[in-house]
């Protein structure tokens, strides 16, 4: 039996519902963490400025860990480190630049197209 016309538009409806809530979290979470960073929340906690080891990491597979060990050893980031690491790296250069300029303009696009290209490598696009 076929789905109906109404229920694909419902299963489309929902689905976009979710992805609305979702970027509504993460961008809630994120000014949370700003909000904390701001009034020095994260200042002074234990480990603070000191590599986090995944290697003994209890909620960690075995498959990751084993990647993890690989990629730390070759020097590399896994490419959503590395977008992230740009995104925020945009983010800082975009407030150091005028509000109506072209090159302002041009980081905003770019800043675009990571946070899509990382929103599809989640899944959510």
């Amino acid at each position: 039996m076929q789905p109906t016309k109404a229920a694909c538009s419902y299963a489309t409806w929902l689905t976009s519902l979710h992805r609305i809530t979702m970027l509504l979290f993460e961008i809630l979470a994120e000014q949370r963490i700003r909000d904390a960073i701001a009034n020095g929340e994260f200042d002074n906690l234990p480990g603070a400025g000191q590599p986090i080891d995944f290697e003994d990491e209890l909620f960690v597979s075995p498959e990751q860990r084993m990647v993890s060990r690989i990629l730390k050893r070759a020097g590399l980031v896994p490419s959503d480190v590395s977008m992230r690491q740009a995104i925020a790296r945009l983010r800082e250069e975009i407030k150091q630049l005028p509000e109506d300029d072209a090159q302002t303009e041009n980081k905003r696009r770019e800043l675009t197209y990571l946070l899509l290209k990382v929103e599809e490598e989640r899944g959510f696009s």
